[in-house]
């Protein structure tokens, strides 16, 4: 990457300390204050988007456009960070972005048609995408090594408690006032966030001097065109019956192409947009992994269980978010413990630690019925949020430990893109299976519907004596057979449920392993890079 070759052209010492003139704690509350602004958003679109088809007269299928727009040009961004932040400086360019993410907030908020929302849409992930590596990278900069993890475990906070606050509030704010507020909201906080970041981040020497390169051209379009078609396939694929779609196929070759010409191109070029090389690193490459396929955990638990609770248990959306904001509890405990713990334990303890709870909590979510109450649901979200704080943030520091500090803000667009992308195959695999294994449960459970089962027929005459007072005896019938059909098609959904979250279990022993590979951090032996 082009920094990484001209900071020495400059006469730079990377291994000389920098430290910031501000006190370090004040710049991470101001760049995770811009970051909880932009996670918490996201996840506040999910619970309004029903509520926005209704008022723009579109269909459901139509609204979940606003979502992937905002995602596809949040994605291409993000990638191109690094770029960014040595052309304009990083605390600039940190500015321009918080404000450009206010005004698409305005402008959606404001929005006549569905058109114009989209528009606004791609304009706000435009400015959000950079908020989250860029955030990423002051905060490491900024505190000594020694210090990352508590820096980190402030962060994280915000990170994970913002999708926990997110579907609540948004539910309130839709249910009480209009989905508009949702993005309204976003104007006082990214103010804030923007005074704060202009009070007190600045770049280190390393940005200031570091010589400019020329956008890789190349390298951006390749970029955008594999990241679009892979996001576009990823929500659009199980409603299009995936191969089952010309249109799909298309999409799926044109990413893959994509795919495969943007890395021999970044790995030729002289001046790269992303630095690919970086993932030969043993502990970023392995921890880049990890994070993707927590990622999917993670963001297909928050998918799927309040989908099961609206679905199956009947909640409304404000009571469905209101039973996972325990994730918050757990997430708090999590920071705290790992803020406390860091450095003076093996890094990798606390990750397998993490890996087998958050196993565990997706098997006690493997294991629910229909006859579950609030509180069967609420032991096991609390372990899941425990779980996720205390992997994040040894994840998180251990990525960058052997990296220099002019190579994070190349890394942390790498790691967050992998992050972004493991949640969104994540969640498109969990609801394809959710769907394809309901409906195999569902020809299962039908199959045992006969007369000659002895289950089945004491069922019917059980409802039809009871139905009897109700009408002539074909009408009881019919509603016998559509009650029980019913009770199918729950307990169908049910054990589709059950193999997601077994599935999602499973998945994080596999990462077991991929920890073990990891180089041991000795936070006190390492100098302030």
């Amino acid at each position: 990457m082009a920094v990484v070759d001209s900071a020495p052209e400059s006469g730079l010492d990377l291994r000389t300390p920098w430290v910031p003139r501000s006190n370090p704690w004040l710049i991470a509350f101001a760049v995770m204050l811009g970051t909880f602004m932009e996670v918490m958003d996201t996840s506040i679109a999910n619970v309004a988007l029903p509520h926005i088809a209704g008022s723009m007269s579109i269909t459901p299928h139509q609204a979940t456009w606003v979502l992937t727009s905002y995602l596809i040009s949040n994605a291409i961004v993000l990638t191109a960070t690094a770029w960014f932040s040595r052309t304009f400086g990083r605390k600039r360019f940190l500015l321009i972005c918080i404000g450009i993410f206010v005004a698409g907030s305005l402008a959606a908020g404001l929005a006549p048609n569905i058109e114009m929302l989209i528009l606004a849409l791609i304009v706000q992930g435009i400015g959000g995408g950079a908020l989250q590596p860029s955030a990423q990278a002051i905060l490491l900069e900024s505190f000594p090594v020694r210090k990352r993890g508590k820096a980190m475990a402030f962060y994280v906070l915000g990170v994970i408690c913002a999708p926990v606050i997110g579907p609540t509030l948004g539910g309130w704010l839709t249910d009480s006032y209009s989905w508009r507020w949702m993005f309204y909201i976003n104007i006082p906080v990214g103010a804030v966030a923007f005074l704060l970041v202009d009070a007190f981040v600045e770049d280190p020497p390393y940005i200031r001097h570091a010589v400019k390169t020329a956008l890789d051209i190349g390298g951006f379009v390749l970029l955008s065109v594999w990241v679009a078609c892979l996001q576009i396939v990823l929500d659009k694929g199980q409603d299009a019956d995936w191969l089952g779609a010309v249109w799909i196929r298309w999409m799926i070759g044109i990413a893959v192409v994509g795919f495969l010409a943007f890395v021999v191109w970044e790995l030729t070029a002289r001046d790269p947009l992303i630095d690919l090389r970086v993932l030969k690193n043993r502990n970023f490459g392995s921890s880049t992994a990890i994070m993707m396929a927590a990622a999917m955990v993670l963001y297909s638990t928050t998918t799927l269980l309040p989908l099961f609770l609206q679905t199956l248990m009947g909640y409304s959306a404000f009571q469905s978010g209101w039973a996972v904001s325990p994730r918050g509890v757990g997430s708090v405990v999590g920071v705290l413990l790992a803020g406390q713990l860091m450095g003076k334990m093996d890094d990798r303890i606390f990750m397998v630690t993490s890996l087998i709870a958050l196993a565990w909590s997706s098997y006690l979510l493997g294991s629910i019925n229909l006859n579950v109450g609030m509180f069967s649901v609420t032991g096991p979200i609390i372990v899941n949020g425990f779980a996720v704080s205390l992997l994040f943030i040894p994840l998180t520091t251990v990525a960058v430990s052997t990296l220099r500090n002019d190579q994070i803000g190349n890394a942390t667009s790498i790691f967050n893109l992998m992050r972004n992308l493991g949640g969104a195959i994540g969640i498109s695999i969990t609801t394809t299976m959710l769907s394809r294994t309901s409906q195999v449960w569902q020809n299962e459970l039908v199959s045992n519907a006969t007369p000659l089962n002895p289950a089945w027929r004491h069922s019917v005459q059980h409802l039809q004596a009871a139905l009897a007072p109700t009408g002539p005896a074909t009408h009881v019938h019919q509603q016998v057979l559509a009650l029980l059909y019913h009770s199918i098609r729950q307990q169908a959904g049910l054990w589709a449920f059950v193999e997601n979250f077994r599935f999602l279990g499973l998945l994080c022993l596999v990462c077991v392993p991929l920890v073990l590979i990891l180089r041991p951090v000795h936070h006190h032996a390492l100098p302030h890079r």
